[in-house]
C-alpha cells in the first residue's frame, strides 16, 4: 500500500465524496447513514483499488458501493421499513430516476437545503461544508476560526436538530431561493478556498466554478451569485503562476502574469462590468471587482493601489470583518506604506488566522525589524495548513 497510491485514492474520494453524498442523503433522508456508507465505500475503495487499479468509473463505484452498504446496514438494524423499502428498488442496477425542481443538480440541491433557516446561519455554512465539501472537521474548524472540539460539537447538535425537528430534506421552491442564497455563496466560495489552498485538489475547485455556473444560471437576477462566479474565475486565472515548478509557493506580486489564463480573466470581468451596471453591489461583486483590477495590471507595479482602497472602503461598509479590514490594511500598506498598514493591522484581532500574521510578517521585514519578522513567520507556519503556503513561511521565517 504506496503512500502515492492512497493520495490518488484520497483525491478521487474527495473529488466524489460530495456527489454520493447528496446521492445517499437524498434517498435514504439520514445524514448519518449516509456518511458511514460513503466513508465505508472509500475503506473497501483503499483496499480494492490498490490491489486492483481503478474501476473504469470510481465515481460510480464509490456511490454503488455505499448505496448497497447503506442498505445492508438498514437491513440488518430491521428498522425504518419505509426506508428499506426504497433501498428495495435501488438495488437494482438501473440509475434512480433524478428529482425535479427548481435547483437542477444533486449537491447544488442539497446545499439549500443543508442551508436551512431553522439552523443558525454559521451552522447551516459548517454542516454543508462537512457534507458537501468533503472537508474534515479541522478544516471546517479553520474556516470559522474555532478549535476542532468546538467545531466537532456544533456539527453534531446540528445534525441532532435536522432529527428532532424533521427538517426535510427537499427542493426549496423558487420564492424561497433568495432567502437561502448567502449561506450558499459562502458554502461555495469556502470550499473553493480550502481546494486552492491544497495542490491535489484542482478538481474540488472546479467543481465549485460548475456549480457556481449552475447557480448564477439559475437566479440571473441575483448580482451576487453573478459576483461569485466572477471572483472564483478571476482567482482561478491565476492559478498556473501561484507555484513555481518545484511546488513552492509565488506571491501575487511576483506572479508571471503571462501564465494568467486570460480567458477566464475576460469572462470574470465581463460578469464584473455586467454587475457594475446593475448598481446593486454585494461582497462577493466587491471581491470580484478587486481581482479584476489587479487582473488589469500589465505588472505588479501597475496596480491601480488607490482603486483597490477605494473598493476595500465600500466592501468594508457592508462587510465589517476582521478578515476584510486585514486586506484593506495590506492595500493601504502598498500605496501607503508598512507604517501605516502594521498600525491597523496590529488593532485586529486574527490570533488563529495564519494569514493576519504572514502579513505582519511582511510588514515587519519591510520596516527591517528582523527578529519581529521571523517570529510572526513562524506563528503563521503554525497555524497554516501542510502546503506550500506552510512551507513558504517556514523559508520567509528562516530568512527574515
Amino acid at each position: 500500500m504506496t503512500t502515492e497510491g492512497q493520495e490518488a485514492i484520497g483525491r478521487i474520494f474527495r473529488e466524489e465524496y460530495g456527489r454520493s453524498l447528496a446521492m445517499l442523503i437524498g434517498l435514504f433522508g439520514d445524514i448519518d447513514v449516509a456518511e458511514d456508507a460513503v466513508q465505508e465505500a472509500y475503506t473497501l475503495a483503499l483496499d480494492k483499488w490498490l490491489a486492483e487499479g481503478l474501476p473504469p468509473n470510481p465515481g460510480g463505484w464509490i456511490t454503488t458501493t455505499a448505496r448497497n452498504r447503506a442498505i445492508d446496514r438498514l437491513r440488518r438494524q430491521t428498522r425504518e421499513r419505509h426506508l428499506l423499502g426504497e433501498a428495495a428498488l435501488l438495488a437494482s442496477d438501473s440509475e434512480p430516476a433524478q428529482e425535479g425542481g427548481a435547483v437542477p443538480d444533486d449537491r447544488l440541491r442539497l446545499i439549500f437545503t443543508c442551508c436551512h433557516p431553522a439552523l443558525a446561519a454559521e451552522t447551516q455554512v459548517a454542516l454543508t461544508l462537512r457534507l458537501l465539501g468533503g472537508l474534515s472537521t479541522d478544516e471546517v474548524a479553520r474556516s470559522f476560526l474555532v478549535t476542532e472540539s468546538a467545531m466537532a460539537q456544533r456539527l453534531v447538535r446540528a445534525k441532532r436538530k435536522i432529527k428532532a425537528a424533521r427538517i426535510p430534506y427537499r427542493i426549496p421552491s423558487d420564492h424561497e431561493l433568495p432567502d437561502r442564497l448567502p449561506p450558499v455563496l459562502a458554502v461555495l466560495y469556502l470550499i473553493y478556498t480550502t481546494g486552492q489552498s491544497s495542490p491535489g485538489e484542482r478538481g474540488l475547485c472546479g467543481e465549485v466554478i460548475r456549480l457556481a455556473r449552475l447557480l448564477a444560471a439559475l437566479m440571473p437576477d441575483e448580482p451576487e451569485a453573478a459576483g461569485l462566479l466572477a471572483l472564483l474565475l478571476l482567482t482561478e486565472s491565476r492559478r498556473a503562476a501561484r507555484t513555481a515548478p518545484d511546488g513552492s509557493l509565488v506571491l501575487l506580486g511576483e506572479q508571471d502574469r503571462g501564465h494568467w489564463d486570460r480567458g477566464l480573466i475576460e469572462e470574470g470581468q465581463a460578469i464584473v462590468r455586467r454587475c457594475l451596471a446593475r448598481d446593486r453591489p454585494g461582497p462577493y461583486q466587491l471581491q470580484a471587482a478587486i481581482n479584476a483590477v489587479h487582473a488589469d495590471a500589465p505588472t505588479a507595479a501597475d496596480t491601480d493601489w488607490p482603486q483597490i482602497i477605494a473598493l476595500y472602503d465600500h466592501l468594508y461598509a457592508l462587510a465589517p470583518t476582521p478578515v476584510v479590514a486585514l486586506n484593506r490594511a495590506i492595500a493601504i500598506g502598498e500605496s501607503h506604506g508598512p507604517v501605516s498598514a502594521l498600525t491597523l493591522i496590529d488593532q485586529l484581532d486574527l490570533d488563529q488566522y495564519y494569514p493576519f500574521h504572514a502579513a505582519r510578517a511582511d510588514l515587519l521585514r519591510r520596516l527591517n525589524r528582523h527578529r519581529d519578522a521571523d517570529a510572526a513567520y513562524q506563528r503563521a507556519a503554525t497555524l497554516a495548513p501542510p502546503g506550500p503556503e506552510r512551507d513558504f513561511l517556514n523559508r520567509s521565517g528562516r530568512t527574515a
